[in-house]
C-alpha cells in the first residue's frame, strides 16, 4: 500500500498515486483499463510513470532498505555540474560593480567561498544516516509547523534562482540567434527542459548530472581561449576598494552558496547509511567550491573588461551575459554559436537540482499538498517561471543584486539554529533524533525557541544591512554585515530559548 507524505494511508479513488499503485499491485494479471475517465487517466498514468523511472517518493523518510545507491562520486558530480555552468560567471560579474578590481574581487571570491560551502557539504552528510529532507531535518528543531514558514522562503529564494537562471539561459539562446529569438522565447525553453528532468525525479537527475559537466567545461574552455586575449584589459576602479564595497560583494557570494544547505541532503538521502561522512563531505565540498571559485572569478575579469573591448559592450549591452559570450566565441564563428546554446543548456544542470527541491518543497508547504504527487508540482513551478522570468529579465541585474542579497539574511539566521541545535541538542550524532516522530507536532519541539532566535537576530541585522533601498547605521561605518549576525546571534540565542521551551513544552 502506498502511503501518503504524512504517512496516513491514500484512499483509493481519491489519490492519483494509490490509484497508480493499485493497477501496479494487479499487473501479474491480465491487463485491462479500469472504466471511467479517472481510472483511464490513472491506468495510463503508471504506464508513464514506469517507463520515465519517474520518482514517486515525496517527502517521507526514505526507509533503509530503500537506501542503496552506493555510487557515492555521483555526489561530487551532483554538484560540480551544478556549478560548472554560467551562473557563477554571472554573479561573480558583480564584482565591480561594487568597485572592485580584478584582484579584489577574487580574494573576496575565493574566502567567501570557501568558508560559505562548510554548511552545505557538512548538512549533505546527514542525508543517507537519517533518510530525510532537509527542511523535514529541520522540523526537529522548527517544529511541525512553524517550520512552514521557512519552507515557504526557501521556495521564494530557490524559485528565484530559477529565474534568474533561465533569463541567463533564455539570453544565450537570443544572443546566438542574433535577435530573430527573443529571449522570452529562451526562457520558454529553458523552462520546458528543466520540466522533464524535475518531473522524473532523483534517479534521472543524477543520471544527468553525472555528464552534464563535460560539455559545460569544454565550452567555456573554448570561450576562454578565444576571447582570454583580451582580459587582461582591465578597467581599474577610480578609488581603492572599500569595506562597504568588500562586505557587499561578500554578502553577493555568500547569498549564492549558503542557501544550498537549505536543500543539501535532499541529494543524498538514497545513498546507502554506512557510507563514510568524509567521503560525502569531501565529495560536496570541492563539487560545489572549486567551479564556483574559478568561474565567478572568469565572470569579475569578464565584466572589468568589457568597457575595453567595445564588441564586448555591444554584445553586452543587447543581451548581457548571453550577449558577452558570444562575442568572446565570434572567433570560432559557427561552433562558437553552437558553444553559445552548449552554455545556455548547461544551466539545467543547476536548474533541475534546483527544480527537484522545490517539487518536494512544496509538498512540505501544507498538509493538505501531501496528497499532490511531487512529480506535479514541476508542471506548476513550470507554469510560475516562464512568467515571472519574462518580467523580470527586462531589468535583469536589478533583480539579480536586490534578490540574491535578501536571500542570505533569513537562510543564515535559520541555518544558525540548524546547526546549533544538531550539534549542541543532539551532540551531533543522528541517533539522537526519533525517526517516527518526522511528522508527529506531539513529539516534536513547538518551534517557538527557533523562530524566536531567528527573529531576534534581525534587531542587529537589520542595522548591518547595506541594500539600495535601506542601509543601516552599522553598514554605513562597516558595510554589509547581515548574514554574519544572522547566523552567529541566531545560534547563540537558540540554546537558553530552548533549554525554556523544554521546561514549559516537556519535549
Amino acid at each position: 500500500m502506498v502511503t501518503q507524505s504524512d504517512g496516513n494511508p491514500l484512499q483509493k479513488g481519491h489519490d492519483v498515486e494509490a490509484n497508480l499503485q493499485s493497477i501496479e499491485a494487479d499487473e501479474s494479471k491480465p491487463a485491462a483499463p479500469p472504466s471511467g475517465l479517472w481510472g483511464y487517466l490513472c491506468y495510463y498514468g503508471h504506464k508513464v510513470v514506469v517507463a520515465g523511472r519517474i520518482e514517486l517518493q515525496g517527502i517521507s523518510p526514505i526507509p533503509v532498505k530503500e537506501r542503496t545507491v552506493t555510487k557515492t562520486l555521483n555526489i561530487f558530480t551532483l554538484w560540480w555540474s551544478m556549478s560548472c555552468n554560467i551562473l557563477p560567471i554571472t554573479f561573480g560579474m558583480l564584482g565591480p560593480v561594487y568597485g572592485l578590481s580584478l584582484r579584489d574581487s577574487c580574494l573576496v571570491i575565493l574566502f567567501f567561498t570557501l568558508l560559505s560551502t562548510l554548511l552545505p557539504a557538512y548538512l549533505c552528510t546527514l542525508g543517507p544516516k537519517l533518510g530525510m529532507r532537509q527542511m523535514i531535518q529541520a522540523r526537529y528543531s522548527w517544529g511541525r509547523y512553524i517550520i512552514s514558514l521557512p519552507v515557504l522562503l526557501n521556495l521564494a529564494t530557490m524559485t528565484g534562482f530559477s529565474v534568474i537562471i533561465v533569463i541567463t539561459g533564455g539570453q544565450c539562446l537570443s544572443a546566438v540567434a542574433n535577435g530573430h529569438l527573443s529571449i522570452s522565447v529562451g526562457i520558454v525553453i529553458m523552462s520546458i527542459l528543466t520540466l522533464i528532468i524535475s518531473f522524473c525525479g532523483f534517479t534521472t537527475l543524477h543520471m544527468y548530472e553525472r555528464f552534464a559537466w563535460i560539455p559545460a567545461v569544454i565550452a567555456i574552455i573554448v570561450a576562454v581561449g578565444c576571447g582570454g586575449k583580451y582580459l587582461h584589459l582591465q578597467n581599474p576602479p577610480a578609488d581603492p576598494p572599500t569595506p562597504q564595497g568588500i562586505l557587499s560583494f561578500a554578502m553577493i557570494v555568500a547569498s549564492y552558496m549558503i542557501p544550498w544547505a537549505c536543500l543539501a541532503s535532499d541529494f543524498t538521502t538514497y545513498l546507502v547509511p554506512s557510507t563514510p561522512s568524509w567521503k560525502i563531505f569531501t565529495y560536496s565540498y570541492t563539487g560545489l567550491a572549486l567551479p564556483t571559485i574559478l568561474l565567478m572569478c572568469l565572470g569579475a575579469a569578464i565584466q572589468g573588461a568589457i568597457p575595453s573591448v567595445p564588441a564586448w559592450s555591444e554584445a553586452y549591452n543587447e543581451t548581457l551575459v548571453g550577449g558577452v559570450l558570444q562575442a568572446m566565441l565570434a572567433p570560432a564563428h559557427g561552433f562558437g554559436r553552437f558553444l553559445v546554446v552548449i552554455l545556455s543548456f548547461t544551466l539545467l544542470g543547476n536548474l533541475a537540482a534546483t527544480s527537484y527541491s522545490i517539487t518536494l518543497n512544496f509538498q512540505m508547504l501544507a498538509p493538505v499538498l501531501f496528497k499532490v504527487p511531487r512529480y506535479l508540482f514541476a508542471v506548476i513551478l513550470a507554469a510560475i517561471l516562464i512568467p515571472v522570468s519574462i518580467k523580470a529579465a527586462a531589468d535583469f541585474f536589478d533583480s539579480l543584486e536586490n534578490f540574491v542579497s535578501l536571500i542570505g539574511y533569513w537562510s543564515s539566521a535559520f541555518l544558525g539554529v540548524v546547526m546549533v541545535d544538531h550539534l549542541w541538542e543532539k551532540k551531533g550524532d543522528c541517533g539522537r533524533y526519533d525517526l517516527d516522530a518526522w511528522n508527529d507536532a506531539s513529539k516534536l519541539p513547538w518551534g517557538v525557541a527557533a523562530l524566536t532566535a531567528s527573529v531576534a537576530s534581525f534587531a542587529l541585522v537589520i542595522p548591518s544591512m547595506d541594500q539600495v533601498w535601506w542601509q543601516g547605521p552599522i553598514a554605513k561605518t562597516t558595510g554589509d554585515l547581515g548574514f554574519e549576525f544572522a547566523f552567529v546571534v541566531s545560534g547563540l540565542l537558540y540554546p537558553p530559548l530552548r533549554m525554556v521551551e523544554k521546561k514549559i513544552s516537556g519535549r
